[in-house]
């Protein structure tokens, strides 16, 4: 199934808005980590335009926006933005801040709506799921392939390393769904 060039815009404009946000509210070397995410989703999504009914991603959605969920509380107890603030010498934005508010109303906001998307078989809700996917299981191994590097001791615990081992296999999962086609 081909995409209409206007999907394929709203989807292209939708990464770049993400991007800038990112690269506002946490500067370039975070946003970097970011692009793998979207970018890496976006282009998955063209080499892999079948629309999936969201029937066969339901349980591997689910249960990652769940260990996400489990993630997120990982890095914030553990001190992971403070640790990316002496890493990146950007300090963190406040959470209220207007970057971080727009950013997780585009990102997060944009995978509660997918499911919907994707059950009514638009193709931008197939784009956010590999956007989804793709941010899970391969921007949060960040926390094994870049992180590490900067722990104080080499090779140490780095903020929201053990809840990643469980959340990029599921999104590995929701990948292959995807990729077989409907």
């Amino acid at each position: 199934m081909t995409s209409n060039p206007i999907t394929v815009t709203a989807a292209f404009l939708f990464t770049v808005a993400v991007l800038a946000l990112g690269y506002a509210a946490f500067g370039f070397w975070t946003m970097l980590i970011f692009t793998s995410g979207f970018v890496g989703g976006f282009v998955l999504w063209l080499v892999f335009p079948a629309t999936q009914s969201f029937t066969a991603i339901r349980i591997p959605y689910f249960l990652a926006l769940a260990l996400f969920a489990l993630h997120r509380v990982e890095e914030y107890s553990m001190g992971f933005f403070e640790r990316l603030a002496t890493i990146t010498g950007i300090v963190t934005p406040d959470t209220a801040s207007w970057q971080v508010i727009m950013l997780i109303l585009l990102s997060v906001g944009a995978w509660l709506l997918m499911p919907i998307l994707v059950m009514r078989g638009y193709r931008f809700g197939t784009y956010l799921a590999w956007t989804f996917f793709a941010a899970m299981g391969i921007t949060e191994l960040a926390h094994f392939i870049v992180f590490p590097w900067f722990a104080p001791e080499p090779f140490a615990y780095f903020p929201g390393m053990a809840s990643v081992v469980l959340l990029a296999p599921v999104a590995w999962w929701g990948m292959w769904r995807l990729s077989r086609g409907a």
